[in-house]
């Protein structure tokens, strides 16, 4: 007997995106936990989220055209990493799956949607 999916990590970009309603819809309709790298996909009746906190990358890069306008050449600007991480999660999506999420885990979530 085969085992059944259980969960789906899902990569974003435009389909995606486009169909992002009807992706989650499908998955909690056949019982799939979905994963996403981004907030806005978990608030969407995703599962969970962990990813870079997208609104601290939009101020980031405010500091990258700061820097730009006052002269410095892009190449010259050294990449960065993301330093802000965050976990979400979807206690809603989790209850219709009959998941049940860890005090601990919960602990260490920066938003839970009920």
């Amino acid at each position: 007997m085969r085992d059944k999916t259980k969960a789906l990590y899902v990569c974003q970009d435009s389909f995606v995106v486009a169909n992002l309603v009807r992706i989650n819809g499908l998955a909690r309709e056949s019982g799939i936990a979905t994963m996403w790298g981004a907030r806005a996909f978990c608030k969407a009746d995703g599962f969970i989220s962990y990813g870079a906190d997208e609104a601290d990358l939009f101020r980031r890069a405010g500091d990258y055209v700061d820097k730009i306008l006052k002269g410095t050449k892009p190449a010259d600007i050294p990449v960065e990493q993301p330093t802000k991480i965050e976990l979400v999660l979807n206690l809603a999506t989790a209850k219709v799956l009959n998941l049940t999420i860890p005090p601990s885990v919960l602990a260490l979530a920066n938003e839970v949607f009920e």
